[in-house]
């Protein structure tokens, strides 16, 4: 048999593979958000949001006034498209006519710019809390260009904004974008307050219904997580995830899970901790006794065991 040959057969094949009528056999390729447009979306709004710092290389411009609203009108007009296309996929709307959907996707979009004042409200004491909380930080220019817990905090501001908006898809796609390039899983629909500050970050997961209050501080590898999925769509809408009160710290590693479980104020919560069920205000949380087997080649073994965390703190094992 040719390569010729071989090639169509593989493609009868595909073809009729194609016909089976499951999801993935679906051919739409006008009906589905385009992914690299609503990451350059995202990249105009990061130079709106902060002007300073994000260059505008698409267009040529002299006045900052000229460069603000040429991205503006550039993002409206992506924007009410990449919507209209995905508002199809809220209930009620499956069948509603292409116009009607792009006067709501413009209603939408002109609504969720009017919220960017809050956004730069909210990023500028994220990046105080970033500069304050991290002393290998010499400026504050070096967190906006370098820091990836940054990078994430500020995507998912914008993110949050479109899917308190009721925009599908759309805050997902920008917060998987900052997922893949930090490692840093903050679903869209988290409710985060002020001066949220992320350390080194990779490995963080917070999931959608976490309600964060403000000055709170995580370090990597951290889960905010839901205790048991296995119910699967039976618990959309429903809290899953857990509750941090204002002022915590949680050490890296450290699991936090349940939609009832609330971190009280001002807690600290160790490395590697497991966490299913609440934790009072002022408490510290760590793993207790942990041992250590240090091996000395051709020396015995000893098990040494480190000192005895203080007494005022709260176990959790």
């Amino acid at each position: 048999m040719s390569i010729e040959q071989k090639i169509n057969r593989i493609t009868d094949n595909l073809l009729a593979d194609y016909e089976k009528g499951r999801t993935i056999d679906a051919i739409k390729h006008f009906e589905h958000p385009d992914k690299e447009s609503i990451v350059a979306i995202l990249g105009k709004l990061r130079t709106i949001i902060l002007p300073g710092y994000y260059e505008n290389t698409d267009h040529k411009f002299y006045t900052v006034r000229s460069n603000i609203s040429i991205l503006v009108e550039d993002v409206i007009y992506n924007l009410i498209k990449q919507i209209t296309i995905v508002l199809k996929y809220v209930p009620g709307l499956e069948n509603e006519d292409s116009s009607a959907l792009k006067d709501r996707a413009e209603k939408i979009t002109f609504d969720f710019f009017d919220t960017l004042p809050k956004i730069r409200e909210y990023i500028e004491t994220d990046l105080e809390a970033s500069y304050e909380g991290d002393p290998a930080a010499y400026n504050k220019d070096e967190i906006i260009c370098t820091y990836p817990g940054f990078f994430a905090i500020l995507t998912y501001r914008i993110a949050h904004e479109l899917f308190l908006l009721g925009v599908p898809l759309i805050p997902r796609i920008m917060t998987e974008h900052a997922h893949s390039l930090t490692g840093i899983d903050i679903h869209p629909g988290t409710t985060i307050g002020k001066y949220f500050f992320i350390d080194h970050g990779t490995g963080i997961v917070i999931g959608e219904t976490t309600v964060i209050g403000s000055n709170v501080r995580v370090y990597q590898g951290v889960t905010l997580g839901a205790l048991s999925t296995r119910g699967g769509q039976k618990l959309k809408s429903k809290k899953r995830h857990p509750t941090i009160m204002d002022n915590v710290t949680i050490y890296s590693g450290a699991s936090i899970l349940g939609g009832e479980t609330v971190i009280g104020r001002n807690a600290v919560i160790g490395g590697n901790a497991f966490i299913t069920s609440s934790v009072p205000d002022d408490a510290k949380v760590s793993v207790k006794s942990q041992e250590l087997v240090y091996n000395y080649g051709s020396k015995k073994a000893e098990e040494l065991k480190p000192a005895e965390p203080d007494d005022a703190w709260f176990y959790v094992i």
